[in-house]
């Protein structure tokens, strides 16, 4: 088992589930980063997900996409955020998962990609746009590596994509719960729970969820159903301003939502 699996294992006997902030990567800098993931630990987070900036975010909306063009503006690239993690190794040992593309990549290498991501202490990658079919070399790296390769789910999901994304995915599965991108509005009408129970009836992984949860009331109320919240697109917002005001005492609030 790697970190987040034995996070989750931990969790679950103590009947609690993961606050799992996301930060983009490099905005406005890598050092900036390194403050907000400290800040995301010392505020209860239980995994940091981090966004690797990509010139073509297909799955993000426009708070993520202007973080994404902010980072590149910074200087921001696949490599300089491994070495980020890396730093961030010397001070916690938080399970941290990159979020990116399969673009930046390819043009890494998935070997090396791995190879590097491992060393420097990354725990899980999670690339929405390399679906479990396209993805037997690179799962299999990641396996022999104890890296994480988390799988996306979404409502639109049929019962053989359940099946086939619950085998393959490590670490977590990651239940989008809007069809749409990411800050889009989160409808609480029952069906997050109705999707959640059909993917529990194949596996008993993990399953957090993301996309549109923006507020406590939300993080509270999908943590009911769910094994972990993930919150992004708010707290990238909120990171604009200063850490150690409004910021904290917003993610203090959701940790407290999310029990």
């Amino acid at each position: 088992m790697n970190r987040i699996e034995k996070l989750f294992r931990k969790l679950r006997t103590q009947h609690k589930k993961a606050f799992i902030p996301y930060i983009m990567a490099g905005d406005p800098s890598l050092e900036r980063t390194k403050e907000i993931v400290l800040m995301f630990e010392e505020c209860g987070a239980d995994i940091v997900e981090l966004g690797v900036p990509f010139t073509d975010p297909l799955a993000d909306g426009p708070t993520i996409q202007r973080a994404a063009e902010r980072a590149l503006k910074s200087g921001a690239t696949l490599k300089k955020v491994i070495s980020c993690v890396k730093d961030l190794r010397q001070k916690t040992k938080i399970p941290l998962v990159l979020m990116t593309y399969y673009n930046p990549v390819f043009k890494y290498g998935e070997e090396k990609f791995i190879a590097d991501a491992k060393e420097a202490g990354v725990d899980g990658v999670i690339i929405p746009d390399l679906p479990p079919d396209e993805a037997a070399g690179f799962m299999r790296l990641a396996k022999n590596a104890a890296v994480a390769s988390i799988f996306l789910l979404a409502p639109t999901s049929t019962e053989g994509r359940i099946k086939r994304v619950a085998s393959a995915s490590t670490g977590f599965i990651y239940y989008v719960s809007v069809t749409g991108i990411t800050g889009a509005q989160l409808l609480l009408d029952g069906s997050i729970e109705k999707t959640i129970n059909n993917i529990r009836r194949v596996t008993d992984k993990p399953v957090a969820v993301g996309f549109g949860v923006s507020t406590p009331d939300e993080a509270e109320a999908v943590a009911g159903v769910s094994d972990g919240v993930i919150i992004g697109s708010a707290i990238v917002k909120k990171a604009q301003g200063n850490l150690n005001g409004e910021f904290r005492d917003f993610l203090l609030k959701l940790r407290g939502a999310i029990k």
